[in-house]
């Protein structure tokens, strides 16, 4: 896809507007960071005729073209009953389409290898496992045969059970698995069937912007990216495989649209702005210069994050932060080195146990942990054992349906159970910590007992390998996740057991308010600054510090610029972010005084008031980076 002078084609688009044809764009400036942008002064609409919607920025970078609304019609099937004598038969109608189904997915598979690579054609592992889990096939034969229905509606009533009930997961990354199940149900329904498939974005002949309810892996899969400048949704988030192919594309894009997709039309022009979310129908000369001016200024501060890529998070009066990354593959090591991110706070090992059809052994995991902690040592590497539920692991571990897996058996818990599964990875862990800085830390701990018990059980692994004569460091580090209010309000015992804390604030805040933030009609009760949350970690940060050990903080109020001061203030002395907001982070640290931000922590453990706590950090984040924050004027 051309790229172009983010300045030069809007200021042109802006000249071209409502006076004629101009050409479409499509520009990513920052791939590498978290820029974003302020949104414009809002303009009189009922002169400029322009429509602004709003949903979920995925994708950096800006388009304009005109859309080309995709028409997606799924199918579902009528219920239709069938004899007896007719069973057989549909088994293996059933059994045909499963397998040319599969032939199929993994034709595309090998088309996206080979366009985008092996790491983004594994998205359809997801739809492979499918396609052979063992639990809704025996489901969709059962239904056939109690049911005397065709193998069409049994396969649409059992995926799409499956599809809602992880639909509803309290977690968006799992929860998007839903649209796998459905996008192979629609597959697999479509050979059973004999229809053909639906048109899509390997039908497009020119440069658009592509509006749809969803956009699958099989649709991704077919798109030329010349004729793609950007993606818009009715439904999606962050982790959705839209939004990951979007960025791996570098094509800006907007999901979660919601109701108000139905306002955009094929032909319509639009400016896409991928970077706060918004979709500017019809959009004004005025518009689309203002864009023009606030992505110059954007591309300034990216220069100025560049320069202080190798210098220390440090406040101006100097006291240095440990700022590490979150990542989630061993593939995401390049994005690190390229941050400045001082090595690794949070690698989320569950993406190596998910999308796949079984466990992966002691090897696999051994050479993805060597890998990342080889590439960055000296710099440290924490990796957190299994966060996972059985409900996620689905065919892997056998468990019971739970009411409320969020509270029930997952993390440590599954793991303290699943012994196997955890020695293991402790045994692969333990095997990488001779190649560099390697750290361990577990999660979920809400007492104790489960800390001991899997120490007994590290102990274990050790002993094994001393054994087998296999290296390992000696003095590996542990640390325990602060994600429960039980966990904080004991950590004063627990921090004599380890040696670090890592504060997961999503889980905290989520756990301590009794808020799903899932949940729009509770979302606005999801409050970072809520003093009881701060309570906690100042209790954690105190009993560490009592006992020697130091307080990270991995969740999102770390990468969250207002935010950060406070945890400074609070006595954090970690902070682990996405690779894309490290330089962000690392400004800001270095453009306050450790003195501003005590002050604020003082006012906010006084405060009964989040918004007023909220307002306060803002004021001063924005004193000390006003170029986080400009906005036009007049």
């Amino acid at each position: 896809m051309a790229q172009f002078s983010l300045k030069t084609n809007l200021n042109q688009a802006a000249e071209d507007a409502n006076g004629g044809a101009s050409e479409p764009f499509s520009v990513n400036a920052f791939p590498e960071f978290g820029a974003s942008i302020t949104l414009p002064r809002v303009l009189d609409r009922r002169k400029t005729g322009e429509k602004m919607l709003q949903g979920i920025p995925v994708s950096q970078g800006v388009s304009r073209s005109q859309v080309v609304v995709l028409d997606r019609t799924r199918i579902d099937p009528a219920k239709s009953g069938i004899l007896e004598s007719e069973l057989a038969g549909e088994e293996d109608r059933l059994q045909a389409s499963l397998a040319e189904t599969r032939r199929q997915i993994l034709a595309m598979q090998e088309r996206l290898r080979e366009a985008m690579g092996t790491e983004e054609a594994q998205i359809f592992e997801a739809h492979l496992l499918v396609l052979e889990d063992p639990m809704l096939l025996k489901e969709v034969s059962q239904f056939i045969r109690e049911n005397l229905v065709t193998a069409e509606f049994a396969f649409h009533e059992a995926s799409e059970k499956y599809a809602e009930a992880l639909g509803k997961v309290d977690d968006a990354y799992l929860s998007e698995r839903a649209a796998d199940i459905r996008d192979v149900t629609q597959r697999v329904l479509a050979n059973l069937m004999s229809q053909p498939p639906c048109t899509g974005l390997a039908d497009l002949t020119e440069p658009c912007i592509v509006v749809a309810h969803d956009l699958t892996p099989s649709d991704t899969a077919m798109l030329d990216p010349t004729k793609v400048l950007g993606f818009i949704t009715e439904v999606g988030s962050r982790t959705s495989h839209t939004a990951i192919l979007a960025r791996s594309l570098r094509i800006p894009a907007v999901l979660g649209l919601g109701e108000a997709i139905s306002e955009l039309h094929t032909g319509q022009s639009v400016l896409l702005d991928g970077f706060n979310g918004f979709v500017v129908i019809d959009p004004s000369k005025q518009m689309l210069f203002e864009y023009g001016q606030l992505v110059e200024r954007q591309t300034s501060i990216e220069e100025s994050l560049e320069v202080i890529h190798d210098d220390a998070a440090e406040t101006r009066d100097g006291h240095r932060i440990i700022l590490s990354s979150n990542i989630e593959r061993a593939a995401d090591v390049e994005s690190v080195l390229q941050s400045g991110a001082t090595g690794v706070g949070l690698f989320r090992t569950e993406f190596l146990f998910i999308n796949r059809r079984d466990l992966p052994n002691e090897e696999e995991q051994f050479a993805a942990y060597r890998h990342v902690t080889e590439s960055l040592a000296p710099d440290p590497v924490i990796i957190r054992t299994l966060d996972l539920g059985g409900d996620k692991l689905l065919s892997h571990v056998n468990v019971a349906a739970e009411m409320n897996p969020f509270l029930g058996w997952r993390a440590i818990r599954l793991c303290l159970e699943e012994k196997d599964l955890f020695r293991t990875q402790l045994r692969a862990i333990l095997r990488a910590s001779a190649y560099g800085n390697l750290k361990i830390m577990y999660p979920m701990v809400s007492g104790v007992e489960e800390l001991e018990a899997a120490n007994v059980l590290l102990d274990e692994c050790r002993e094994q390998l001393r054994a087998e004569d296999v290296a390992f460091a000696d003095a590996v580090e542990i640390g325990v996740m602060i994600e429960t209010p039980s966990a904080a309000m004991i950590a004063d015992s627990l921090a004599k057991r380890v040696q670090f804390f890592s504060i997961g604030t999503n889980d905290l805040i989520q756990y301590t308010l009794a808020v799903d933030r899932l949940n729009e009609k509770i979302a606005h009760l999801y409050e970072p600054t809520h003093p009881g949350i701060l309570r906690l970690i100042k209790a954690t940060v105190d009993a560490g510090q009592a006992h020697g050990i130091w307080t990270g903080v991995c969740g999102e109020m770390a990468g969250d610029v207002a935010a950060v001061p406070l945890l400074l203030g609070l006595g954090v002395t970690e902070l682990s972010v996405t690779p894309s907001m490290v330089p962000r982070v690392k400004m800001l640290i270095r453009s306050i005084e450790m003195s501003q931000a005590r002050e604020l922590a003082e006012f906010a453990l006084d405060s009964d008031s989040p918004k007023e706590i909220l307002a306060r950090a803002e004021a001063l984040a924005k004193a000390a980076v006003p170029s986080f924050f400009e906005e036009l004027t007049g």
